[in-house]
């Protein structure tokens, strides 16, 4: 299984990467974890956006779901694609919600809103307990503590397994997604401070303490809001967790 880091900028995009979005491939099979603002662009240096076989939303969010609306503009309008898109929607497992917020996203104008229907181009899958399979793939959802209804994502391939926190404060919850991963992909948006808010993300100390407390083999640190001292996070999240721990950058790809 590889992971491509499309973007790892927490909250907004920053001088230097894009807001969250990871690609995932294993055996000729695509998927996407967010498409948060930037990601489609920085996607299409890997793959042709049109190769993927489906892309999973943990939450509503902007700096995880923005180019969702330029993700339909590609599928809906490009005069030559390889494949007839409406013949073969592509699958978005994603909140409840997420047609409408999507359609508003994409015609956010009453007068568009004929348009705003997208099931013609995406077959939108509401995240339930049930896992998803997509070729080699397995997907659990995980609900997690964050100021709107919020996944992480469980991922199996090949043997390996990575869990994605998405955004998240500290909760039981995620003890059970990072259960003994190869790699746990987990937000740490700012260092550890004593007034942090609750629900809302993780520090580097604490994203590590779930990693130890879970037996994750490898810690890989992600969503770092730009103001946030990255290596003031890295040195806490390193004095918490003794397993191999960093920080992701942009268009740096993985082994899982």
């Amino acid at each position: 299984m590889k992971l491509t880091i499309l973007g790892c900028s927490g909250s907004f995009p920053g001088p230097d990467s894009p807001s969250s979005g990871y690609l995932l491939e294993s055996g000729g099979t695509r998927i996407a974890l967010d498409l948060g603002n930037g990601t489609l662009g920085a996607m299409q240096r890997f793959i042709d956006p049109f190769q993927l076989d489906a892309v999973f939303f943990s939450h509503l969010h902007p700096d995880h779901c923005a180019d969702f609306g330029a993700l339909a503009v590609l599928r809906r309008y490009h005069p030559n694609p390889p494949h007839d898109p409406t013949a073969r929607r592509l699958p978005v497992i994603a909140p409840e919600n997420a047609p409408e917020r999507f359609a508003a996203l994409y015609a956010p104008d009453a007068t568009e809103r004929a348009e705003a229907d997208l099931s013609d181009v995406f077959e939108f899958i509401p995240i339930a307990a049930e896992p998803v399979r997509v070729g080699p793939f397995e997907v659990q959802a995980v609900p997690v503590a964050h100021l709107c209804a919020s996944w992480g994502f469980r991922v199996a391939a090949e043997g390996k397994v990575l869990a994605y926190t998405g955004d998240t404060g500290p909760c039981s919850q995620l003890t059970e997604l990072a259960a003994d991963v190869d790699v746990l992909l987990s937000e740490a948006s700012w260092a550890d401070f004593p007034d942090a808010p609750e629900g809302v993300h993780l520090s580097g100390r604490q994203a590590a303490e779930v990693a130890k407390a879970a037996r994750a083999r490898r810690l890989l640190l992600t969503h770092i809001v730009p103001w946030a001292d990255r290596e003031e996070i890295l040195a806490e999240a390193k004095a918490a967790f003794d397993g191999p721990t960093e920080l992701v950058a942009a268009d740096r790809t993985y082994d899982v």
